[in-house]
């Protein structure tokens, strides 16, 4: 499945692709749970290739790498510090 598909068959607030071993990720996900919103997660360590796609489609080398999804089209937002400026907006 590739990020387009996942993003696509996502019927949660957010998408989020993440490793095991990220303080940034759980970061991400308490400021998403905070907020009551809803988010799938993927584990590009089990996936690496996932990891290459989301690199290619955003620039974005790290982890997490969200996309809010509620919209007609998604929307990449960047890692949680960007979450935290874009759940502010």
């Amino acid at each position: 499945m590739s990020v387009t598909d996942i993003l696509e068959a996502s019927e949660n607030d957010f998408v989020m692709f993440s490793t095991n071993v990220c303080p940034y990720c759980h970061r991400a996900k308490n400021m998403l749970n905070a907020k009551g919103l809803s988010y799938d997660e993927h584990n590009v360590s089990k996936s690496p290739d996932l990891q290459t796609e989301v690199v290619t489609m955003t620039g974005h080398r790290t982890v997490p790498a969200i996309w809010d999804v509620r919209g007609d089209e998604p929307v990449f937002v960047g890692g949680s510090d960007k979450l935290e400026i874009y759940l502010r907006q």
